[in-house]
């Protein structure tokens, strides 16, 4: 496989578009696959994303155009998936040309819904991509300072390591820097958790707990975290990479992290229902909470007191304020 080849981004998101951003950095052109043809005429029209990081403007004869998934997986090699993990399934439930070939990257943050499996062994299992085709993105790496051009950094993880570094290249900038490394399970679930325990850092904020609360938190959060990827997939790791603990910094504390934003919502009253209602962007840790939930009590039974205190929120309907108190106990 000779990589990269020609890339699509599949997806028309606030991530997407940041990552189409970074990829005309490095390459000649892209495809493009929105689901939505009026987004794409839009698009055009403008210049720009009317729907996401509009601030961001492209080259549009570098760009080519795809509502069609199918006519945009055949005619690219590099596939960078980038929606939503609870819309995923319908997405792909339109594909019916082959994948086998391709190499699939996903940024996708998530969990497929229903099925609990992770990104890349959804892929393998229902399209028969070779797991060593298949590489993920992992963070801290916000989609609005990409857009803003801030110093970032990302983790491209695969099981062939020299796919990664082949891969590296075109996510290598003035702006962007990467680093490659072989823990594709780790940095997947690790991406899950960072989202689950952002909501609870945002509860606790709308709650009106302190800074020093929070770095309390973050501790047992990351504790949390080495205990479940130890025992999901013991390779060694040091938890402190950006990748994991990094991600989880930047997801708990950014003004740009929608999860915190959803978590600070229900910390001040509102009701789960009405926090999504008024979200104007999906928050992938509520799914995410449920599927990990049920990972961890039909696998693998990791004591993960702030996974299960904000289960209870979110699908038992338990008291925020009640449950975080009682959560707080357990901290050290």
């Amino acid at each position: 496989m000779n990589l990269p080849g020609k890339i699509a981004i599949m997806g028309g998101g606030s991530w997407a578009t940041a990552l189409a951003k970074i990829v005309l950095s490095t390459q000649d052109r892209i495809n493009w696959y929105m689901r939505r043809p009026d987004q794409i005429e839009e698009f055009k029209q403008y210049g720009h994303n009317p729907s996401y990081l509009s601030s961001v403007k492209f080259e549009l004869d570098r760009v080519s155009f795809y509502s069609d998934i199918n006519q945009a997986i055949e005619d690219s090699d590099t596939l960078i998936f980038a929606t939503p993990s609870p819309f995923l399934k319908q997405h792909l439930r339109k594909v019916t040309t082959s994948m086998e070939d391709k190499f699939i990257i996903s940024a996708i943050k998530g969990i497929v819904p229903d099925e609990n499996m992770l990104i890349t062994d959804y892929f393998t299992e229902y399209y028969h991509v070779p797991s060593t085709h298949i590489a993920v993105i992992g963070g801290p790496c916000h989609a609005e300072e990409i857009a803003l051009e801030r110093l970032s950094y990302i983790t491209l993880g695969c099981p062939d390591i020299n796919n990664a570094k082949a891969i590296s290249q075109v996510f290598k900038n003035q702006y962007l820097k990467n680093y490659c490394c072989q823990d594709v399970m780790g940095i997947e679930y690790a991406s899950v958790l960072k989202n689950v325990y952002a909501i609870v850092a945002g509860i606790c904020h709308g709650m009106k707990y302190g800074d020093n609360f929070l770095a309390v938190f973050i501790c047992n959060a990351i504790e949390e975290m080495r205990n479940f990827l130890n025992a999901v997939h013991g390779l060694e790791r040091d938890i402190t990479d950006s990748v994991y603990l990094g991600d989880l910094l930047v997801t708990a504390y950014s003004r740009f992290s929608r999860n915190r934003t959803f978590g600070t919502m229900i910390g001040k009253g509102y009701s789960v229902k009405t926090a999504q209602i008024e979200m104007e962007m999906i928050a992938e840790g509520y799914y995410g909470t449920k599927c990990i939930y049920e990972v961890n009590e039909e696998r693998y039974k990791v004591d993960m007191p702030i996974l299960n205190a904000l289960y209870a929120i979110l699908y038992e309907r338990k008291s925020p304020t009640t449950v975080i108190r009682q959560l707080t106990e357990t901290f050290k």
